[in-house]
């Protein structure tokens, strides 16, 4: 009987193992949403990771503190990071005004991965259209992880929030300033 016990361990054990195997060597994830303003608006908010912060769903959890350096905005501007369950460096590596904001992210936990996330602005009738985009190759821990917490969703959803939390700050500032 033990045997029999055993050996549906060993084949569900498996079976999880070949699931897992068969996931994407490759994690990505976007997000796009419409901003009511032009590029030169926007950019400034994503281009200062401090103002980033500000609207970042990820950096807004309690108990996350960052460590800035480098330069205020831009190539070489960094932000160490800890706090709810994560830590890690994020690096602006690329910048064109006002189009796009490429930036090495580097997490250390829950688990160690390294990833690319772009924000790109392009112009659109009455605003732009904001795309928040992140990819990188998911180790195999992280592919069995996929199998449980599905990465797109949970990624995804705090994206959308975080853009947003950019939609309505800067709709809001742009409001105000008529005023």
């Amino acid at each position: 009987m033990l045997e029999i016990i055993g050996a549906g361990v060993a084949l569900v054990i498996a079976i999880i193992l070949v699931l897992a195997a068969r996931q994407p060597d490759i994690c990505h994830i976007a997000r796009s949403i419409f901003v009511a303003a032009p590029p030169e608006r926007i950019f400034p908010l994503i281009d200062d990771l401090k103002a980033m912060n500000e609207w970042n769903p990820f950096a807004t959890q309690k108990g996350v503190s960052n460590v800035y350096s480098g330069p205020e905005r831009g190539v070489g501007a960094a932000d160490d990071f800890s706090g709810g369950g994560s830590a890690g460096r994020i690096e602006i590596v690329e910048s064109t005004e006002p189009s796009q904001v490429a930036l090495s992210l580097r997490m250390d936990r829950p688990m160690r991965c390294e990833n690319r996330v772009e924000f790109t602005i392009a112009p659109q009738n009455g605003g732009s259209l904001v795309t928040w985009d992140m990819k990188g190759r998911q180790p195999f821990i992280g592919k069995l992880f996929s199998l449980v917490m599905k990465p797109e969703k949970m990624v995804g959803g705090a994206f959308e929030q975080g853009l947003s939390d950019l939609k309505r700050l800067v709709e809001t500032a742009r409001e105000e300033a008529a005023e």
